[in-house]
C-alpha cells in the first residue's frame, strides 16, 4: 500500500506563492506517476499537473501557460512538489496528491486547502 500526506496549503494573498508537498510512503516502488488535483467549492475535482517516474510532466489546460506553476519530485525524499506562484483567487481549492500504478489504480491523499484572497 502507498500512503500520501500533503502539506503546504494555507491562506495567501493574490499574487503570492505556495509550495505544496506530497510525501509518499509504503510500496512506493509500485508508483508509475503522481499528480496534483484540485477541487474548488461546488466544482468537480480536476487535474492540475502530473509527473511520471521518468520525470515527464504534464499540465492541465487551465494552468498550462502559467509558468508560475510547476510540478517536480525529489526521489531522495519520496516527495512530489507543486510550486505555485502568482496565485489567483480562482486557484482557491482543496489540493489533492495522487499516486498511480501502471495499471491505473490510484491512491489519494487527504488534501490540503489553499485559499487565495483578492
Amino acid at each position: 500500500q502507498v500512503q500520501l500526506v500533503e502539506s503546504g496549503g494555507g491562506l495567501v494573498q493574490a499574487g503570492g506563492s505556495l509550495r505544496l508537498s506530497c510525501l509518499a510512503s509504503g510500496s512506493i516502488f509500485s508508483i508509475n506517476s503522481m499528480g496534483w488535483y484540485r477541487q474548488a467549492p461546488g466544482k468537480q475535482r480536476e487535474l492540475v499537473a502530473r509527473i511520471t517516474s521518468g520525470d515527464t510532466t504534464m499540465y492541465a489546460d487551465s494552468v498550462k501557460g502559467r509558468f508560475a506553476i510547476s510540478i517536480s519530485r525529489d526521489v531522495t525524499k519520496n516527495t512530489v512538489y507543486l510550486q505555485m506562484n502568482s496565485l489567483k483567487p480562482e486557484d482557491t481549492a482543496v489540493y489533492y496528491c495522487a499516486a498511480f500504478k501502471s495499471s491505473g489504480f490510484g491512491v489519494w491523499g487527504q488534501g490540503t486547502r489553499v485559499t487565495v484572497s483578492s
